[in-house]
């Protein structure tokens, strides 16, 4: 079964979804590796104008999949490394693509999956959306560009409280911190996600695709790379510290 699924409910906009709703679509190497493949191949397609990022079951994601953690932090600190920048990748397509990201976001979002919400252009979230940061309790690290994004979004003192204590924060919060486009009833979360991506469709392509790019490269963002590099060494630190394995296989 594919960890990722894709569809095209409307002109122009191209679904994708995490598909591990077993595992609350929890982010392993495969699903990175799917959801990178299906992100960059959805970017690749004029025809596509807006992308739907979506999880399939109760969760959008709850992130790094700890049944997989002893796995993904042996080997060597290159393979680390490289499963880390793996992650950063999937960034990369959302926030420095051409192509406008809508997530539409139910359950949890946690860790990676926050990040991920964090890097959409537009994310609606389910009333009973909940969301939190859970790296720093484990010993890890964030991605995901979240520090220089999240600050630029909520405030360094909010920014250093969510990511360090791990605060969780509903989907009201969420959005009332600019995390969030709208919130809107459970039941018209994907009709309501998918006509803001047929909007975005609908526009000039040369405009969406050149304000795109001027955001993503404007002076507040351009560090963005230098963030992920910091947070990647952090992060290979994180999993390869036995401190780490300790405290997630308490959870």
């Amino acid at each position: 079964m594919s960890t990722v699924l894709t569809d095209a409910p409307a002109e122009g906009v191209r679904r994708i979804s995490l598909n591990r709703p077993d595992r609350l679509n929890a982010i392993n190497p495969a699903l990175l590796e799917d959801l990178t493949a299906a992100l960059s191949a959805a970017g690749a397609d004029p025809a596509v104008r807006a992308i739907l990022l979506t999880g399939e079951g109760r969760a959008f994601c709850a992130g790094d999949d700890l049944k997989e953690f002893e796995e993904q932090a042996t080997g060597d600190e290159t393979a680390v490394r490289a499963y880390i920048e793996r992650i950063q990748d999937v960034t990369r397509a959302i926030v420095l693509g051409d192509t406008p990201v809508v997530g539409a976001v139910r359950g949890w979002a946690v860790g990676g999956g926050l990040e991920w919400v964090i890097n959409c252009d537009f994310a609606l979230a389910a009333e009973g959306t909940r969301f939190f940061f859970p790296e720093v309790a484990w010993g890890m690290f964030v991605t995901g560009g979240v520090t220089a994004l999240l600050p630029r979004l909520v405030g360094l003192q909010k920014a250093r409280d969510l990511i360090l204590f791990g605060e969780r924060f509903d989907a009201d919060q969420a959005r009332d911190w600019g995390l969030l486009r709208a919130v809107v009833a459970d039941d018209a979360l994907e009709a309501e996600a998918l006509a803001l991506a047929a909007r975005i469709a609908g526009l000039p392509p040369g405009p969406v695709r050149d304000l795109k790019r001027c955001l993503a490269r404007a002076p507040a963002a351009e560090d963005l790379e230098a963030a992920m590099a910091r947070e990647t060494d952090a992060t290979v630190r994180g999993f390869l510290d036995p401190e780490t394995a300790r405290r997630v296989a308490e959870f």
